[in-house]
């Protein structure tokens, strides 16, 4: 076929795509009665509280540094306090939502007998330069786990082949095949373009435009997504259920890790994950977002209306929208379509990366596409919501920058009190004034400020691990408070140097720099003393000038902490590659229940590969044991 090195299709069944732009919506259908009905007041405790509490701080914060007047650095740190407190508020009152949402225990919705007849799903995998034995691993344990159960739907997988690497391509088709003949009685498919034209989004468009007519829905996973059958199908009844559903996002639980940052990013959404979960799906209702992965999405509410433009930047040049996902969401809610999350299905997998560089480098890529989300604010018919949902994927860069100017300019309000010439009132000579230094308004609000930071985490932790089952579940309760403790501690570590990172990836997107997208380094390794120190060395800087600073007096000392992990951000770095899921201390394991009793989709999925494994690299497979 043209456009294709390789192709193992079914018969061609196109589906027109038009293409969308932001000025002008050119179809628009409207969401049922019921639909409308959304309960406003999660809503609006999401927002009123957010903004009430900001407008608090920032009037008291006002009237403190107005004692003697307002400096220019005070009138700055005041404003950058306004910016940086509004978003900070809004994710600890998500929190406290997703914990009243658990408390109260909300029935699910109601669905309505399922009316349609079965539907014809597609699962699609798209792949570029990945490990194979991985890819088709988890491929072939969702066949498997969906084939021993029956369903009234029916099941087609795909995987969508991007890769440019030769050696890996061939690798590809071999394990097609040996997938084909063990899954001979489903329906097994492959195919690789021979360009990554619009990298990932012009994978799945090129899916939908040759075979996505006679499939009613496709589940969307990447290449290291995993996918219980149970999950898939809970997914496919909801949408059955709900008509005027486009898409419904799962929540995923981080799996895999074996690394230190990897188990510390792996505990912490065990743990805290569903708390911000719970909270988002009280106020995003219809307006949900999409994460570009474990989901599944109506295909000709997806083609009628999301095919996304590319975007001009600047320069007048033309560039495709990285994180689309974002974009692809808003799109289907204003053309009419629900955008739904439930973070109450299990059995949805992800992985994520294992030392902090690979994390930073994922988080640089997906910073130069929200960035682009700023653009978006003002297209038109877009949900007030889903622009809300833009405008956080850039915040969350954004406050980045931020929060290191609040850093560097708060370091020195403290230290800018002078003293007064008497400390007697001609009016009572007897009683001196002792006059409130700024320093003590500082660690208030830096303490506040920590506090808030750290409240989402102590809230869950502590709501989360009151209940015996919880403690039992991490291994035991000393288990449970002593990894709570590990990860603790290395969050707050870690956490200076990525607002550094974000903050240079922030200026890298908005100067309309180029970035190279590269495939995700996904398993463990990692990085030379001098490679690590040629990436931080801009941590490394800055927390030598802080601690000098310190060390002189000039700078105050609430900013230790920070410039403590900065100073160390090598050696920190180094430190997240090393493997501890097998050897060390236990609590330095940071287990969850996932790798104390493996879900079985994750038991079947490591099998899986490693007989792949062995198949392309003739090599005897490996005795799996579970962890």
């Amino acid at each position: 076929m043209t456009g294709y090195a390789v192709a193992h299709m079914p018969p061609p069944a196109p589906l027109p795509r038009p293409l969308q732009t932001f000025s002008e919506v050119r179809k628009r259908r409207e969401l049922g009665a019921e639909t409308r009905k959304s309960d406003h007041l999660w809503r609006l405790s999401a927002f009123i509280p957010t903004i009430a509490l900001t407008l608090v701080l920032c009037v008291s914060l006002n009237r403190y540094l107005a004692q003697d007047g307002v400096m220019v650095v005070e009138a700055v740190v005041l404003a950058l306090v306004g910016l940086t407190f509004v978003w900070l508020a809004f994710s600890v009152n998500t929190a406290c939502l997703g914990l009243i949402r658990v408390a109260f225990d909300p029935p699910r919705r109601r669905q309505t007998a399922v009316k349609s007849g079965p539907m014809t799903i597609a699962l699609l995998i798209p792949v570029y330069n990945e490990t194979t034995w991985d890819v088709f691993g988890n491929a072939s344990a969702m066949l498997r786990e969906l084939a021993a159960t029956p369903d009234r739907n029916r099941y087609a997988l795909f995987i969508l082949s991007d890769t440019q690497d030769a050696r890996i391509a061939a690798e590809e088709e071999r394990a097609f095949a040996v997938l084909q003949s063990e899954h001979a009685q489903g329906a097994v498919y492959y195919r690789r373009r021979r360009d990554n034209t619009d990298q990932k989004i012009g994978n799945i468009s090129d899916w939908i435009e040759n075979w996505g007519a006679i499939y009613d829905a496709m589940v969307i996973l990447d290449a290291d997504s995993l996918m219980s059958g149970a999950a898939i199908r809970q997914l496919a009844e909801a949408l059955a259920a709900d008509p005027n559903a486009g898409l419904i996002q799962s929540s995923p639980s981080l799996i895999g890790a074996r690394t230190l940052f990897g188990r510390v990013q792996q505990f912490s959404s065990s743990v805290y994950g569903w708390l911000i979960a719970e909270g988002l799906a009280s106020w995003s209702q219809q307006e949900g977002n999409y994460w570009g992965h474990n989901a599944i999405i109506r295909t000709r509410a997806f083609a009628e209306s999301a095919r996304l433009p590319h975007l001009k930047n600047w320069r007048g040049d033309e560039r495709m929208i990285l994180s689309h996902d974002f974009v692809e969401a808003g799109m289907l809610r204003r053309a009419g379509w629900s955008v739904r999350f439930l973070p109450r299905v299990g059995g949805s997998f992800e992985e994520s990366p294992q030392t902090l560089i690979d994390h930073i480098l994922r988080d640089h890529r997906w910073c130069h596409g929200n960035m682009q989300h700023l653009r978006l604010l003002t297209a038109r018919g877009f949900h007030m919501i889903s622009r809300i949902h833009l405008l956080q994927g850039a915040l969350a860069f954004l406050m980045s920058p931020i929060w290191l100017a609040v850093v560097v300019l708060w370091s020195f309000v403290g230290k800018t009190g002078t003293a007064p010439a008497t400390y007697f009132s001609p009016a009572n000579p007897l009683m001196p004034f002792w006059p409130e230094q700024q320093s003590d308004i500082a660690w208030i609000y830096m303490l506040f400020v920590y506090g808030m930071l750290l409240f989402p985490k102590l809230a869950g932790a502590i709501l989360f691990g009151l209940r015996g089952s919880t403690q039992k579940a991490y291994g035991s309760k000393a288990m449970y408070v002593g990894s709570f403790c590990v990860e603790l501690l290395l969050s707050v570590l870690y956490a200076p140097i990525i607002m550094v990172q974000h903050t240079k990836a922030t200026f890298r997107a908005l100067s309309g720099r180029r970035m190279q997208w590269i495939t995700q380094r996904r398993g463990e390794g990692s990085y030379g003393w001098g490679a690590t120190l040629r990436f931080h060395w801009l941590e490394t800087l800055l927390g030598v000038l802080l601690m000098t600073g310190i060390l002189a007096g000039s700078v105050s000392v609430l900013i230790l902490p920070i410039a403590v992990s900065l100073v160390t951000a090598v050696f920190l770095s180094k430190l997240s590659s090393v493997p501890v899921a097998d050897k060390g201390p236990r609590v330095l394991r940071l287990d969850t229940p996932h790798t104390l009793r493996e879900p079985r989709i994750v038991a079947a999925a490591r099998s899986e590969r490693a007989w792949f494994k062995s198949i392309l690299t003739d090599q005897k497979p490996e005795t799996i044991a579970a962890e």
